[in-house]
């Protein structure tokens, strides 16, 4: 749920800062753009430190080789596609790349519910939910990634 709290308190914050008068964030598209940086930036943090790290890398699909080095190479390009998102020049780009990154990082949610397996303790969350947030976050990502 900490996921989408970021990107509804991220994106709200950037549009409020809109409209009291910054330029760079009037307009849906770029308050948008700040939620899912704020978004991917709390995610990707969990992919490198601590008890997370290890439940992250115990929910890759088993079949999958080396599952600490994707969990390594998703958190690095969260954070790379958090930062384009905030560069105009780049916003569109790194959407796409987002949302595909969260195409294909989904089976390892389905394979984590699945397994019924923890993170941060607590039990993963269920994949009717999670498939769900999932839409929301790959729309935002499609909704900056045509209309930035």
């Amino acid at each position: 749920m900490a996921p989408l709290i970021a990107l509804i308190v991220g994106t709200a914050l950037a549009r409020l800062a809109g409209l009291a008068g910054i330029a760079a964030l009037d307009g849906w598209i770029p308050a948008l753009r700040v939620g899912l940086a704020v978004m991917f930036t709390l995610t990707a943090v969990a992919h490198f430190a601590g008890q997370r790290r290890a439940d992250l890398i115990a929910m890759v699909p088993p079949r999958l080789p080396r599952p600490d080095l994707l969990v390594t190479v998703t958190g690095v390009l969260e954070l790379v596609g958090a930062i384009g998102l905030l560069l105009p020049a780049t916003a569109r780009v790194a959407a796409a790349g987002l949302g595909l990154l969260m195409l294909a990082m989904f089976p390892a949610n389905v394979s984590a519910a699945r397994r019924q397996l923890t993170l941060a303790g607590r039990p993963v969350t269920p994949l009717a939910q999670r498939t769900a947030l999932q839409i929301l976050f790959v729309a935002a990502a499609t909704a900056i990634s045509f209309g930035a």
